[in-house]
């Protein structure tokens, strides 16, 4: 039995050294069929995702580039914006300054020009108000002299022509 145990042992080895010659053979025939057939479309695939791994990380980096120049165009632009905002603030306070001064002189002018009219008014006024009052002193003058003329004055007589020359006066001017 021994010997049968020893047989079997070197069959089971020699079976098991011949499975391995079929299976490295057969794995080598796979390679070469692999190489022959597949390799370069293998080769190919993987080189294409090589490729668009490597232009994705190009594109992302000049994304980032793109978006840093973006954002500092903006930055500028807003720093540009609020500059133009100040100056046009500063133009329309200038403007406002202008008009404001503009107004005040005109209204100045305007109330000195009333005013020397209404001082022109007064003494046109004044004028006339003599020149009446001056016709009305001569008007009494006349009258008192011609009842002085006609008649000799006592100092109560003398009172009483007043009297009657004042009444007469207020009498003219309710009229």
């Amino acid at each position: 039995m021994l010997n049968h145990l020893v047989l079997s042992v070197a069959e089971v080895h020699n079976t098991m050294i011949s499975n391995m010659i079929v299976v490295t053979g057969s794995f080598v025939l796979l390679l070469v069929l692999l190489k022959i057939f597949a390799w370069d479309s293998i080769a190919a695939i993987l080189k294409k995702r090589e490729d668009k791994i490597a232009n994705d990380l190009d594109s992302a980096e000049q994304s980032r580039v793109d978006a840093a120049k973006l954002a500092e165009e903006r930055e500028t632009q807003l720093s540009h914006s609020r500059v133009e905002a100040s100056e046009i603030i500063k133009s329309a306070r200038d403007t406002g300054e202008t008009s404001r001064q503009a107004i005040v002189s005109d209204a100045k002018k305007e109330a000195s020009r009333l005013k020397e009219k209404a001082q022109s008014d007064i003494s046109i006024e004044r004028q006339a108000a003599f020149a009446s009052i001056k016709d009305d002193v001569a008007d009494i003058s006349l009258q008192i002299a011609e009842k002085i003329l006609s008649q000799e004055l006592s100092p109560e007589a003398h009172q009483t022509l007043i009297d009657q020359c004042i009444d007469g006066l207020g009498k003219k001017d309710e009229a």
